[in-house]
């Protein structure tokens, strides 16, 4: 299992970005949350395999129609065996 810590810089507020990524992290499999924060950017821990992770990577890059990621931070996380993918207040 891979865990990480991800934030996207860009036009990703105001586009339903964390609610289409909740659905594109449960189609993925993966466990975790995501939240908008107060510097305009998009947070998110995500749990998985490989393969899964990636794949909702993959999506964060791309974001939903409307939204324009330009920069994304990964850091790796321990696991903590977390499920289930939710979408978290602002911060």
């Amino acid at each position: 299992m891979r865990r990480v810590h991800a934030i996207v810089t860009g036009d990703v507020q105001g586009v339903g970005y964390r609610y289409t990524m909740r659905l594109a992290a449960r189609h993925a499999g993966v466990a975790g949350w995501v939240r908008n924060r107060r510097d305009g950017s998009v947070e998110a821990e995500i749990e998985g395999t490989d393969r899964q992770v990636d794949r909702l990577l993959a999506w964060m890059a791309k974001g939903p129609p409307g939204a324009l990621p330009t920069v994304a931070r990964v850091e790796e996380l321990p696991p903590t065996g977390a499920t289930g993918f939710e979408v978290h207040p602002t911060v």
